[in-house]
C-alpha cells in the first residue's frame, strides 16, 4: 500500500473506533496502580494480551504512551491507526528488530514516557508471556502494570489472538493489576518466573473484568 493508502486507513480506523466507543460505557478498576507513578513523573510499562488491544487504544488515547509494534508487514497499519490516537510507536519485537526496538523503548522510558507491550504478540501463541517483554523493565527499573479488558458483549475475530471488538452499547471494564518489578540482576530463569506470574495475573484480571462487565450490563 502506498503512503496515501496508509493515511486513509488511519483516518478511517480512527473514525470507526470513535463511533463505536461513543456507544459503549466504560469503567476502570485499579487506576491507582499506575496513576501514582504518573503523579511522581515515573514511567510504567503496561502489558496486556494482544487480543485486547482495541479498547485500550481508545481509552488510553492522547496520553503519549509509546507502543512497541511488530516489524511484520501488517504492523504499518497498526502503527498508523494508533498514532492517530495520540500514541508514539517504535518498531520491533522479540523475533524481528528486537534489539533496535528495545533500545528505542529504553530511550522513551528515560524521557518519561509510559510504555505498552503485548507479551504474546505479534504472532502468538495466544496468552504466552514471552520473557523478552521484560527486558525493558529490567533495564529501566520501570514497574510492569498488567492490564485486562472485559466486555459484556463482543465480537471475536477468527485470528490467533481472538481479537476482541466490543459490540455497540456494550459495557467495558478495564482493570489494572498491582505493579511488578524486574530486578536489575535478574537472569533468564528469573525473567521466565516473572513472566509466568504475570501471565497468571493477566488471565485472572481478564476473568474478573469480563465478569464485572457482564454484571454492569
Amino acid at each position: 500500500m502506498n503512503e496515501m493508502g496508509f493515511r486513509a486507513t488511519a483516518v478511517l480506523g480512527q473514525g470507526l473506533l470513535g463511533g463505536l466507543f461513543l456507544t459503549t460505557r466504560s469503567r476502570r478498576v485499579g487506576e491507582a496502580h499506575f496513576s501514582r507513578f504518573r503523579q511522581e513523573g515515573r514511567p510504567v510499562i503496561f502489558v496486556f494480551w494482544h487480543g485486547q488491544l482495541l479498547p485500550l487504544v481508545h481509552y488510553h488515547r492522547d496520553e503519549g504512551v509509546v507502543v512497541l509494534v511488530s516489524e511484520h508487514s501488517d504492523g504499518e497499519y497498526i502503527t498508523r491507526v494508533i498514532e492517530r490516537h495520540g500514541f508514539r510507536t517504535v518498531r520491533g519485537s522479540s523475533t524481528r528488530g528486537g534489539i533496535r526496538g528495545l533500545k528505542a523503548l529504553i530511550r522513551a522510558a528515560n524521557e518519561g514516557h509510559d510504555l505498552a507491550l503485548t507479551p504474546d504478540g505479534p504472532r502468538g501463541p495466544k496468552g504466552e508471556f514471552k520473557p523478552g517483554a521484560l527486558m525493558a523493565a529490567q533495564l529501566t527499573g520501570a514497574p510492569v502494570v498488567p492490564v485486562a479488558v472485559g466486555a459484556s458483549s463482543a465480537w471475536y475475530v477468527e485470528s490467533w489472538d481472538r481479537f476482541m471488538v466490543p459490540r455497540p452499547l456494550s459495557r467495558v471494564v478495564i482493570e489494572y493489576g498491582e505493579p511488578v518489578y524486574v530486578p536489575r540482576e535478574a537472569d533468564t530463569s528469573d525473567r521466565e518466573t516473572i513472566s509466568a506470574v504475570l501471565a497468571t495475573k493477566l488471565d485472572r484480571l481478564t476473568e474478573r473484568s469480563s465478569a464485572a462487565a457482564r454484571a454492569d450490563s
